[in-house]
């Protein structure tokens, strides 16, 4: 099992980044690679279409609003994994600053170990330069 941990110091309280994030149909509105979230099923499935074409469908495991996290994982979608497992949580760095942990567990499918790693974390990467230019850095 491959497993991915990234994070991201952000100029902002964890309450104010969270309200940004936290909530699981919110990624359109921070990822650039997110052109529309759907949720089904009461709120425990999301479907994002991509920009470019394709769509990911994800299923809500946890959320903890008091916690700042929530834990998904994906049931269908292009990237080169199987049995994905993913948190993202927002933390308070002491200072009152946010500091943003992403973090999974996968199966590469189709794909070496390495660039199912990569894939995963240029996605990370991808929604974490995206939160920066937000909040102007």
């Amino acid at each position: 099992m491959a497993k991915v941990s990234m994070q991201a110091q952000f100029p902002v309280s964890p309450d104010e980044l969270w309200k940004l994030i936290g909530k699981f149909n919110a990624l359109p509105d921070w990822h650039p690679a997110i052109q529309s979230s759907a949720l089904e099923d009461n709120g425990r499935i999301r479907r994002l279409r991509l920009f470019g074409g394709g769509e990911i469908v994800e299923r809500l495991e946890q959320i903890e609003d008091g916690d700042r996290l929530y834990r998904y994982s994906i049931l269908s979608g292009p990237l080169p994994v199987a049995n994905y497992t993913a948190t993202l949580r927002v933390r308070d760095d002491g200072k009152g600053r946010s500091l943003v942990e992403w973090s999974s567990e996968f199966d590469p499918k189709g794909a070496v170990e390495v660039d199912a790693v990569n894939t995963v974390k240029d996605v990370y990467t991808a929604g974490f330069e995206s939160l920066r230019k937000m909040f102007g850095l």
